[in-house]
């Protein structure tokens, strides 16, 4: 079965290395059992899951696991996430590590404020990596 797996695994099986490919761009890296998909794409320097909070409280790091399976390693955000849509492999990536090899679909975007007005902010989704005019990217951090 792909999506979430619920069973634990053992410290030895943790520690393998996997290949996650973002079906977008056909991007691929390795990512341990024992790290968070964003963490494994952070340590190597990729930008392409957007990143927020980075403890499952924003849901900026949205994807739906296409292929593979994962398994959770800390609470997942009935806000962002539910639980009809975890049952269907949809997860956040600061939430989950692989199990094996993972095929992933990103869906969250970066929220960036463009104006803000007396009645509120108003905000523009931008998909990781994407520049603005300026030519700056709009990832959180930079």
């Amino acid at each position: 079965m792909e999506g979430v797996a619920s069973e634990t695994r053992s410290a030895a099986v943790d520690g393998l290395k996997h290949a996650i490919c973002l079906r977008e761009t056909g991007e691929t890296f390795l990512c341990s059992g024992s790290e968070t998909l964003l963490q494994g794409m952070a340590r190597i320097g990729r930008k392409c899951i957007p990143a927020g909070c980075l403890n499952g409280g924003c849901g900026v790091c949205k994807v739906a696991i296409r292929t593979g399976e994962v398994r959770k390693l800390g609470a997942m955000s009935r806000a962002h996430v539910s639980e009809s849509e975890e049952g269907k492999g949809i997860v956040l990536a600061c939430r989950v590590a692989p199990a094996g090899p993972v095929e992933l679909e990103v869906i969250g975007k970066l929220k960036k404020i463009v104006a803000s007005t007396p009645w509120g902010s108003i905000t523009s989704c931008v998909p990781s990596g994407a520049t603005g005019p300026d030519g700056q990217s709009d990832e959180v951090g930079k």
